[in-house]
């Protein structure tokens, strides 16, 4: 029985498809698999939520966020590391998610976006009727009736 794993399909592409703009400093982020949703944690400290831009398009989901340079009126720089001005990070996604549902939420310096699977990619029971009894058979993420004689119901 073959199982769809959008989370498979997200590995691949994020590994051949997973882009930054030319113009944008990288963003880390951690990505996993919980249940039935996959999470992103992006980190973004120092960041004004209200500069962070979240788009879908084509299946790729772009991030982009601000951190503004530090003004410190006539002061001498010593030191200078933190990185300030436009981040970015695209991530090219897999069939079977529900960006239509996607959630973001920032805290602590940390943007969490959550895409659930789509309704469809999910595994469910079909019940099979056939001479001589009821039997149950697992079907994961695809629809179509199962073998033997009877009908789906």
């Amino acid at each position: 029985m073959t199982v769809l794993d959008p989370f498979r399909e997200v590995e691949r592409l994020l590994g051949s498809a997973l882009r930054q703009s030319p113009s944008a400093a990288l963003i880390p982020l951690d990505l996993y698999r919980s249940g039935e949703e996959f999470v992103v944690k992006i980190d973004l400290p120092g960041v004004d939520p209200g500069s962070i831009d979240i788009d879908v398009e084509d299946r790729t989901l772009t991030v982009r966020a601000e951190r503004r340079p530090q003004q410190v009126g006539e002061a001498q720089w010593l030191v200078r590391e933190r990185p300030a001005g436009t981040f970015a990070r695209q991530l090219t996604l897999g069939q079977g998610l529900a960006v239509d549902r996607i959630q973001a939420n920032y805290a602590d310096g940390v943007l969490t976006l959550t895409i659930p699977l789509a309704e469809e990619s999910k595994p469910r029971k079909i019940q099979v009727t056939a001479s001589g009894g009821q039997k149950s058979i697992e079907q994961g993420g695809q629809q179509g009736s199962g073998e033997g004689s009877g009908h789906a119901q």
